[in-house]
């Protein structure tokens, strides 16, 4: 049997690169008792890595720039809860509501259970940077064949690796590297 969790998910729109001072902002309140039905606060995040002066980094970014996701009691008796309505929507840097005007919308059962996978799923993998694209030309900059340029054949996302066509002795030649061992070209 699955625990159903009190309140559904709204989306908040909030001022871009301020979803985290959002949500801590409201964790406060909440703790110091501001309302009773917001329940949970969330800026989803994936991990990502990346190369920085050689070194490979860990680092997160935002699913959604620019909204948070808010689990709350927004209803009563089929209108909203004033007390819950501007509790949220007079947090600093709270733009509004995904809705329509002051009619919030809450994410479906089949949203709501995309999401939370999607968050779930990002927690457990690491993703590159850089999106590149087969048929691409990069340069490899670390590794055996350092300085060999070639164009990409297949992308792994899962892995994290290319395969390259580099041209060895006049013959092109699949190369598997990972994300960070090569660069575009300029």
């Amino acid at each position: 049997m699955t625990e159903t969790k009190a309140g559904r998910w709204y989306v908040v729109h909030t001022l871009s690169g301020h979803e985290q001072k959002v949500k801590d902002s409201i964790e406060k309140r909440m703790a110091a008792g501001g309302c009773s039905g917001v329940y949970e606060v969330l800026v989803p995040m994936e991990k990502i890595s990346e190369v920085k002066q050689g070194r490979k980094t860990m680092s997160s970014r935002k699913y959604y720039p620019g909204y948070v996701l808010v689990r709350m009691d927004l209803t009563k008796d089929g209108r909203i809860d004033e007390g819950a309505f501007y509790f949220i929507r007079h947090t600093q840097g709270v733009m509004g509501f995904i809705g329509s005007g002051n009619n919030p919308i809450p994410l479906s059962p089949e949203e709501e259970r995309d999401m939370m996978d999607q968050i779930r799923d990002g927690e457990d993998k690491v993703l590159p940077k850089i999106d590149f694209e087969i048929g691409e030309n990069v340069k490899i900059r670390d590794g055996a064949f350092e300085n060999f340029e070639g164009s990409i054949e297949e992308i792994d996302n899962e892995r994290g690796k290319l395969k390259i066509l580099v041209s060895i002795f006049g013959r092109s030649t699949p190369v598997e590297l990972e994300y960070w061992q090569v660069e575009r070209e300029a």
